[in-house]
Formats: structure tokens, sequence, C-alpha cells
């Protein structure tokens, strides 16, 4: 997924296809949230993040939630982020080992609280895949 400036298609239609690309239903619930209180901001994240940012060259998607998620951990007040990106981690090709391994490492540069916070955050979100995966669908 990458910006072809000969495509004419815009900010917006890029971010809302990288979106649903990377986060799936997770990121969908993020903008959804936003349409009765600031749905201009929800415009933003579309087309500033996914439809600039993580559409350009350079990086695949899994390098860019490797960073990601590294980021938002070692913010450590991040966690409802953190988890659509933990998510987004296992949609774009990363295991739940490497994240683990990604949020551990954050221990050595943000603290070992932001770390525990993260892990934390990880748990939460393979606990809820792993009941949905679960769930007999006949």
């Amino acid at each position: 997924m990458t910006h072809n400036p000969s495509n004419p298609e815009s900010r917006l239609e890029r971010g809302k296809r990288a979106l649903a690309e990377i986060d799936g239903e997770a990121g969908q619930n993020v903008v959804a949230a936003l349409a009765d209180i600031a749905p201009d901001f929800a415009t933003y994240i579309l087309e500033f993040p996914f439809g600039d940012i993580y559409s350009r060259k350079g990086l695949d998607l899994r390098a860019r939630e490797v960073a990601t998620i590294a980021a938002l951990t070692a913010m450590g007040n991040a966690a409802p982020q953190l988890k659509v990106h933990i998510e987004a981690g296992l949609n774009v090709g990363l295991t739940r080992d490497e994240i683990v391994e990604i949020i551990m490492q954050m221990a050595v540069y943000a603290g070992f609280p932001a770390a525990l916070n993260g892990l934390s955050a990880a748990k939460e979100v393979f606990a809820k895949l792993s009941t949905a995966d679960s769930v007999d669908v006949r």
C-alpha cells in the first residue's frame, strides 16, 4: 500500500482503504466513536496518519506497526490506542510472541511501568481475540 501521485484517489479515500487493511473493525470503531463529538477529527485521522503516512513507501505495514506498538507502549498513557495497534499488528503479520517482545523491549527505554501497562493491554487483546476465535458460529 503506497501512495501513487498519478492515482486520483483522495487522501480520505486512501486513508479509509489503509485503515480497513491495517486496523479492520477496531479502526472503524475509533472513527465511529468520533462521529457524534468530532467528525472532523475522524477525517483528520483518516487523511493524515492513514492516507499520508501509512501509505508512504519505505516501510511495510508490519514495520510500521512495530514502530507504532513500541511508541504507544513507551508513551505509557495510550492504552486504548495501543490495543487497537496490537490488533493491527496481528492483522499485518506480527505474532503474539513478537508483540510481547516489542513491548518488553520498551522496559529498557520507557521503564518497567510502561512495559507492564503494555503487556496488560496485550493480554487483554489476546484474551478478547481468543474468546472470539473460540465462539462456535454454527
